[in-house]
């Protein structure tokens, strides 16, 4: 079925939660992953959950987003190294998250995409993330989408 399996993450509670599932998944099917974090690109303006909470040099900026993208991409490697899930991570800053994630899925020759329902922004109702929403409407492989019910972002 499928072999390679891209994960990507936002650091929330039910994207970790989402990654662990994706690396069971893969290790059940035999697959690696492919760990992937995006952010926006290192500015001096800084942001929280989306909203401007101050100002610094773009590379202190840049220095930030590193330390998280390797925080949240190392659930990822310990979930994958704890299920003997052949792993690797990639972040890139982009301000279009979905389309990096379609993209480097594409690069790097995944079969599928395993994402979570929703991420940072939260759960409104019923309906799905819009990144998450964006990555189904353009995805040209399978996209398995994590959801769990009880879970608060």
């Amino acid at each position: 079925m499928f072999k390679h399996i891209l994960i990507p993450t936002d650091g929330s509670a039910l994207s970790n939660e989402a990654a662990e599932a994706g690396v069971q998944l893969a290790k059940a099917l035999g697959a690696r992953v492919t760990g992937f974090f995006a952010a926006p690109p290192a500015t001096p303006v800084v942001y929280s959950h989306f909203l401007p909470v101050g100002y610094m040099p773009p590379q202190e900026h840049a220095a930030l987003i590193e330390k998280a993208a390797q925080q949240h991409l190392s659930v990822i490697q310990n979930a994958a190294k704890a299920a003997g899930v052949p792993c690797e991570v990639l972040h890139e800053t982009n301000d279009f998250p979905a389309d990096a994630i379609l993209e480097t899925a594409r690069a790097q020759g995944c079969d599928a995409i395993f994402i979570s329902s929703h991420g940072h922004r939260g759960r409104r109702g019923p309906v799905l993330g819009s990144q998450t929403q964006k990555v189904l409407a353009s995805a040209t492989m399978p996209v398995v989408v994590y959801r769990n019910e009880s879970a608060t972002s």
